[in-house]
This record gives structure tokens, sequence and C-alpha cells, in this order.
């Protein structure tokens, strides 16, 4: 049967390595019903033309008429702004990739969730800002949540159904980004070029640079927290250079179970798009006796402060994760436009945890996502306003 889907986020490097399976699947495998992009709009009318969905939303409200311009005349409903891709993902399909970068992406992804069909999670700010929200609300909804990230992917598959129980703990794998043999003293003067250069992923540059200061991997262990229902001492990272290992889970009697792959996104993104089936991929197969040997070693906490950060919020809680999550958005906008240093990035992180724990009770957890969305908002003015200071006293 023809499975009905949409892509929020289709210009990103998920949504177009979704875009690359569906387009060498069969003719009728998938039908396109949303397309949505943030403000990629000449990316977006293109893939609209070549897919064809019912209907493509550009999230910036200024670029509505271009796109409609552009798709004047192929009978694509066309749309724009927050609201247009709110009602875009609640459009009734059987899969949603959920790939909006940032907090942008939460409520369109509970948008998604309230179809009760299958949503495949790119989005890491779902789980870390409102992780038991969108859990509940899948749980309430029939919908099941598929992870997206390589990791969490990973674990999803190597646990063996009704086996939950039976769980010891999961590990997260990560490739050390491209200042694992750096000294911090050198990270210091690191340049933009330097952090977006990753040595294995080809990944856009918010998530790049969350993967050189490892807070992609602290976000990584809030998600499965609250993913897989664990505890953080369940929850184990180790830095694995070749990230042909992608994630383990140990069970009770010593059995660990692991998923490997090439490195590349469209592995995981197929395992989600023909769930609970299998599909095909182009990637490249692994030759083990190629690769010869798999290095492990655990993370440097010293030189890589996000990771012991994100941890402590996640004891915090909720609204915690929260404000680490929008602050760490705004400080990494900071460092790729030159306003700030690299190891700025996790310190402004902190200050703003510190000083929102401080001056204003941050919820153990949201009753909805409307106190998430107000705890964003405020850590995200808190770090701007960080910034504002900083910049003065330099000019």
């Amino acid at each position: 049967m023809t499975r009905r889907i949409s892509i929020l986020g289709a210009t990103g490097s998920v949504g177009t390595a979704t875009l690359d399976l569906v387009r060498r699947a069969e003719p009728d495998a998938f039908e396109l019903i949303a397309l949505t992009a943030n403000r990629n709009v000449d990316a977006l009318a293109a893939i609209a033309r070549e897919f064809k969905p019912r209907i493509a939303v550009i999230g910036d409200e200024r670029q509505g008429g271009t796109l409609s311009k552009a798709l004047e005349g192929t009978g694509i409903e066309t749309a724009s702004g927050p609201t247009a891709l709110i009602e875009a993902a609640s459009r009734p399909v059987d899969w949603t990739m959920a790939a909006i970068v940032g907090s942008a992406g939460l409520e369109p992804t509970a948008a998604a969730l309230q179809d009760g069909a299958a949503v495949a999670l790119a989005n890491k700010e779902c789980l870390v800002c409102a992780g038991e929200y969108f859990i509940d609300l899948a749980a309430r909804r029939g919908a099941t949540i598929l992870p997206v990230d390589s990791e969490h992917n990973a674990i999803f598959q190597s646990i063996y159904p009704g086996h939950d129980r039976f769980i010891r703990r999961i590990t997260l794998t990560a490739s050390g980004g491209p200042f694992r043999d750096w000294p911090r003293e050198r990270m210091g003067s690191a340049t933009r070029s330097d952090a977006l250069a990753h040595p294995v992923w080809s990944m856009g540059d918010k998530i790049s640079i969350d993967s050189a200061t490892l807070m992609n991997k602290g976000l990584e262990v809030i998600e499965a927290c609250r993913l897989f229902g664990l505890p953080p001492r369940q929850v184990d990272v180790v830095i694995h250079r070749q990230s042909v290992i992608h994630g383990l889970v140990e069970y009770v009697d010593g059995s660990v179970l692991a998923q490997l792959g090439s490195p590349d996104m469209r592995i995981p993104i197929a395992s989600a798009l023909s769930w609970p089936e299998r599909m095909e991929t182009p990637a490249e197969r692994l030759d083990l006796a190629r690769i010869g040997q798999l290095d492990f070693e655990p993370p440097d906490e010293a030189r890589f402060p996000a990771l012991r950060i994100a941890r402590d919020a996640l004891e915090a809680g909720e609204g915690a994760t929260a404000a680490l999550n929008a602050a760490n958005e705004v400080a990494v906008e900071a460092f790729l436009q030159g306003q700030v240093g690299f190891l700025d990035i996790a310190g402004l992180v902190s200050d703003c945890l510190g000083s929102l724990e401080g001056s204003a009770a941050l919820p153990q957890r949201f009753g909805g996502l409307d106190e998430a969305l107000d705890v964003d908002s405020r850590a995200r003015t808190w770090t701007r306003d960080a910034l504002s200071t900083v910049n003065s006293k330099h000019a």
C-alpha cells in the first residue's frame, strides 16, 4: 500500500536524505502530503515541483509570495508562517519526518503526533525541552515515536521487543568531533571553519558545532533517558572514532547488543521510513576486515564541559533542560556569527542555567507545551542580554 508521508524540514540534511530514499523507492511506495522549510524558498520550490506534495509551506512569512509564484500552475497548495507549519503538520498521514531544527519544531511535531500516526523524530528539542509531554502525548493519541538520530535509532533497533525491563544500561557512541585531540588551550582560538570540519559526519552548521563541543552528546543523553524511560545512571557515553557502532544495549545477563553501520544518515532514516519492515539504501556496506579495529575511550569532560552541564540539567528536570537547549542555540549562533569564542559556548549555557535557577524556579516537569516555550523564551532572552553586555564591553 502507498504510504502517505509529510516531511517537516525538507530542505535540511535529514529532509534531503529522506527525499533521496523516497526518490529511490518504487514509484507508488510513497505519496507526499506536505513539505515544509524554514527560509530556503528556492530549494523548497524545486523539491515541491519534483515530488508534487499536496501542500508546500515556508516558515518565513515574508517569502510566502515567492513560493506561491514559484509553484503557480502546479496545483500544489502553498502557505507560509508558523501557523501554516502547524496546520500542514496536522494533516492526516501515515508517517511524518519531524526534522525542523530547534524549538521551532515543537508545535509542528506535537500537531503531527495528535493524528496518532508514526512520527520519525529528528528534532532533538522535543525530547530535550518537553520530553515527558511528547511521550505522554504519543501514548494518549496512539502515535509511535521512531528515533532518527543514529544513536537512538541504534538503541531502538537493539532492544528486543518486551525486554525493556531487562536492560542494565545503554551506551551512546560519539566520534569526538573535530577537536577530540586538541588541548583545551588550542580550542580557545578555534575558528568557525575549524569547528565545522567534522571528521566523520556531514551535518548542518548547528549540529556540527554541537558535535564539536560534545553538547550534542549531552542532549542525546537527555533524549535517551526520556525516550527509553531510563534513569541517567543507566545511560553512558563512549568516544568511538570510527563511528561504526552507533549504540549498544547491555542486558542483565551480560549480553550486549549493538547496531553497526556506515556513518550515513540514510540508514537510520530508512529504518524509520520503512518501519516495521526494511528497505534498500545506497549506503556503503561495512567491511570490518578493511576497518581492522574499533577504538573506544571515555569522554574528557574537563576539555568538553558541555556533557557534564547537560547531565546536571537532566538531574534538575525539564525546566533546566529546556533552558539548556535555548541558551545553547543562542550561544552556538553567536559563535557562528563570530561574536564569541568557541569555549564561550559552554560558559554561556552554564551561566544562563545558574542565573535562571537562582532567580526563578525552573519546573521539574512541564504541565504543557506553553510552559516549555516560556522557559525557552526566558533562557534566550537571558543569553542574548549576556551577549549584548559582552559585546558592548568589547566595542
